[in-house]
């Protein structure tokens, strides 16, 4: 349940299951796109849906893991009525960012859609854009689209949360990935996925947390000194709107480890 483990040669950036692990233990929703494709949480909510089918006429327990909370309330709670993804619109939106901020465009949102403005940060991208490209295409507010109606699912979801305790441990920890990320080849892995596809900054993929830093410095917008330290800042503020996300699901326990998961469904 990772937005950006679906890219292929997304690899370091998004610590993915090395070719071993995954001979040992059947991962799904891995590789499914290139990284100047779009992939929308649509297309995995129905990729999800058909593994998570086969996992189970196989007599076997699927388990969704990741953190990309966005999809697993899709999963959940299912998808609104809204318009297909449109290109150029996008291209415009992301354009007029380019050239007057994401704050400013956050404050155009504010302006037409207070709802979805309020409840998205002004500093997440993708959900400002898709909000604004809702309304160019519709001249309605995507708050007013989301229904929040729950599907009927074929199956019963238990959902467990692993949540830190110690916040100041979760930095540290958050640090040592990004260096160890860095250590692993982060760079170098950007610059040959620049060299191979058509990407831009505005590109899904390349707007994950961690290749956006990578691309900054490889563009010259920030020092090798900044790299680092803006890698694992951003990382922590996902964190914390991952925390977010979970405390306001219903249903979901928190756990402090993975043996308490086990122990819950014994």
């Amino acid at each position: 349940m990772d937005s950006a483990q679906v890219y292929r040669g997304l690899d370091i950036g998004t610590a993915k299951p090395s070719a071993s692990e995954r001979a040992r233990i059947p991962h799904h929703l891995i590789d499914l796109a290139e990284p100047d494709e779009s992939y929308s949480t649509g297309r995995w909510r129905t990729d999800a849906l058909a593994a998570i089918a086969k996992v189970l006429e196989r007599g076997n327990t699927p388990l969704i893991v990741g953190g990309t909370m966005l999809y697993y309330r899709a999963l959940v709670q299912g998808l609104d009525a809204l318009p297909a993804a449109n290109a150029d619109i996008r291209k415009d939106i992301a354009e007029e960012a380019a050239e007057r901020g994401w704050a400013a465009l956050h404050a155009d949102l504010a302006a037409v859609d207070p709802v979805a403005a309020k409840r998205i940060p002004p500093r997440d991208a993708q959900r400002i854009q898709r909000a604004l490209e809702v309304w160019r295409l519709t001249g309605q507010a995507i708050s007013a689209l989301q229904s929040g109606k729950p599907p009927m699912l074929p199956f019963e979801v238990q959902a467990f949360a692993l949540v830190p305790e110690d916040r100041d441990a979760l930095n540290r920890a958050i640090a040592e990935r990004f260096d160890a990320m860095l250590a692993a080849g982060l760079v170098d892995e950007v610059k040959r996925l620049r060299s191979r596809y058509g990407l831009t900054a505005a590109a899904s993929s390349m707007r994950a947390v961690g290749y956006r830093q990578v691309w900054q410095y490889l563009e010259g917008e920030i020092p090798a000194t900044e790299l680092r330290d803006r890698g694992i800042t951003a990382t922590r503020q996902l964190a914390k709107r991952q925390l977010t996300w979970l405390r306001s699901f219903r249903g979901v326990q928190p756990v402090s480890g993975p043996d308490e998961v086990l122990h819950s469904f014994l």
